[in-house]
């Protein structure tokens, strides 16, 4: 038995009949309900839950920071499902039939909130990155926090933080271990102070040791 939401005419949550409604983001929505399916997947259909399987590993290690970065990207889905579709759209090719992600076209974060001035990435040794930015006057963003991210993709190991430094320190140093014989890609960008937006995440590139 459904229950309605709002009266009559809103949306319901629950069975009714063959349909089943819900809501995302206070959005109701309707659909049929699931039909276990008997034939095997096609040659294509096997090859986008490949897909599918390949952006959920490489996303898995990052799941807070994207539940942050992309919070609220649009009425229908946000977080790491948002992140996820972003990854497919923009990042995941296909090269000679292998699946391939590239990490210049992945983003940690999503939004109309400005970049600082001057926003970099540097090694410092012995395990240090650096990121450095031109700061902000408390009254012109000041307050914003550094969502920042050190990837090492190759053993799914993540260094970061999701609410770095205020916007206004204009520094934010991370430490990632013993780096030898690693590969790491740097990201960041920013969030706002009242958490109502971020900023699109700037790439650094790759970092060799």
């Amino acid at each position: 038995m459904g229950r309605l939401i709002n009266g009559p005419n809103g949306p319901f949550i629950g069975k009714a009949g063959s349909f089943v409604g819900y809501t995302v983001n206070g959005i109701g929505y309707i659909k049929g309900l699931y039909k276990l399916r008997t034939k095997p997947p096609t040659e294509k259909e096997a090859f986008n839950q490949k897909k599918f399987a390949v952006a959920q590993k490489w996303l898995h290690p990052l799941t807070i920071f994207v539940r942050a970065g992309f919070r609220g990207y649009n009425e229908r889905f946000q977080g790491f499902v948002a992140a996820k579709s972003y990854l497919m759209k923009n990042a995941l090719k296909v090269i000679d039939d292998q699946i391939v992600i590239d990490p210049a076209l992945v983003r940690i974060s999503s939004g109309t909130l400005p970049l600082p001035e001057n926003l970099e990435c540097t090694f410092q040794e012995p395990d240090i990155f650096r990121f450095a930015w031109t700061p902000s006057l408390w009254e012109t963003h000041g307050y914003d926090q550094l969502i920042v991210l050190v990837y090492d993709i190759e053993n799914g190991q993540a260094y970061g933080k999701v609410y770095g430094k205020d916007r206004s320190s204009g520094e934010q140093l991370l430490s990632v271990g013993n780096p030898i014989g690693k590969t790491f890609h740097a990201y960041a960008g920013f969030i706002a102070a009242d958490r109502s937006r971020q900023s699109d995440s700037v790439y650094f590139g790759k970092f060799e040791f």
